[in-house]
């Protein structure tokens, strides 16, 4: 008998819910699951206190691919968010990315000139140490970032964030993971250098109803609950969970790092912090950084308009089965393992592998639907 559907999905996340839409387009028939009780995967919004709090954190749309742009504002409004996020060192702050504006403030300079002289001294005294240690090449990601941006922007910026972001030192952490920092020599706090920037008006919902129109979509459904039954209902399966899940962890597990989130609702505070992102790169602060969400959509006055608001602080820990794998751990023992798993999903027929959990990397929103759209596109060939 014909499998009543052309593809089931698995994960009703941004990859998901793109290629079931392009698919659904197409006039093909898509079952959509998710185990979560909702869609959108981690861009999941709820509203508290009519405020959209992402529920997993800051998610900021941007690209300059004009096919997505296209596709994402075809389907809702999105307003003009602009994401300069603010760093706080102990009582010092300063602006992200780093740019004039920061290198005034932790230096007092006024000329790129004057910010370049510094930065580079200072990356020549690490160089030279590293030479005189009889190193070449950077072995860890401390000694890659002092000799791209130098002792105090690392000190005060890096170090602390990302021992905290990793739950290791940095000079445990391999070089690759900031292969290199952008050092902006002109005011712009604008962190993302992307053509189109924003954020759905109303929250990422509206984005992933708008996606799922039409396409039936069951949530609190675990696939590995009954893999077989799911699998017969389609003729192929569009797969973003983890790919060592899917094969039963034949390699062994995957690592990841996770966040865990505490949300609090301020009813007599209308404006906490003044930013929608504040990170906190101190080591000694236990979370990096507060996320206040009513700024990603109220502008000036507006934020006076509801005189509560809602801030969530975010703490890395140390992932394990049964919580979120946010972050894939890609150094080289883990890339060992996943290969291994790759290898196994291009033999797989009638599977596609999708996403950052399917493809163990981590991507932005805008990537994952580009290969979502991609991917859908060749199925329905």
């Amino acid at each position: 008998m014909k499998p009543e559907y052309d593809f089931l999905i698995v994960g009703a996340g941004l990859f998901g819910a793109t290629f079931a839409h392009i698919a659904h387009q197409a006039g093909r028939r898509c079952l959509v699951i998710d185990r979560r009780p909702y869609t959108g995967g981690n861009t999941y919004c709820k509203s508290i206190s009519s405020i959209n709090v992402h529920v997993h954190g800051a998610h900021i749309f941007h690209t300059s691919d004009k096919q997505v742009w296209k596709l994402v504002t075809g389907l809702t409004d999105f307003n003009r968010f602009t994401n300069s996020p603010i760093a706080r060192y102990g009582d010092e702050q300063y602006n992200l990315p780093f740019n004039m504006n920061t290198f005034h403030q932790m230096w007092g300079v006024t000329t790129p000139e004057q910010a370049a002289t510094i930065i580079e001294q200072q990356r020549t005294r690490a160089i030279e140490r590293m030479k005189a240690d009889g190193v070449t090449v950077p072995r860890n990601l401390e000694e890659q970032a002092l000799i791209l941006v130098g002792h105090d922007i690392y000190t005060k910026l890096i170090s602390g964030y990302t021992r905290k972001q990793w739950g290791r030192k940095c000079s445990q952490l391999p070089a690759f993971i900031i292969r290199r920092l952008p050092v902006r020599f002109s005011y712009d706090n604008n962190y993302f250098t992307d053509q189109f920037q924003g954020i759905p008006i109303g929250g990422y919902n509206r984005l992933t109803e708008a996606l799922l129109n039409g396409v039936e979509t069951l949530t609190g459904i675990d696939f590995f609950d009954n893999p077989q039954q799911w699998s017969d209902r389609a003729d192929k399966i569009v797969f973003t969970g983890m790919i060592d899940q899917f094969f039963g962890y034949c390699h062994g597990r995957l690592q990841y790092r996770s966040l865990r989130y505490e949300h609090q609702l301020m009813e007599n505070v209308p404006n906490y912090q003044g930013n929608a992102v504040v990170n906190h790169t101190d080591f000694e602060t236990p979370f990096t950084r507060i996320i206040e969400h009513k700024h990603f959509e109220a502008f000036g006055d507006e934020v006076y308009s509801n005189p509560a608001t809602v801030i969530s602080r975010e703490y890395p820990v140390e992932w394990k089965p049964g919580m979120e794998p946010y972050y894939p751990i890609n150094d080289e023992a883990n890339s060992r393992i996943y290969a291994k798993y790759r290898e196994m999903a291009m033999q797989q027929q009638g599977v596609i592998f999708g996403g950052r959990l399917a493809e163990y990397r981590y991507y932005d929103m805008a990537p994952v639907m580009k290969r979502a759209i991609e991917e859908a596109l060749k199925a329905i060939k």
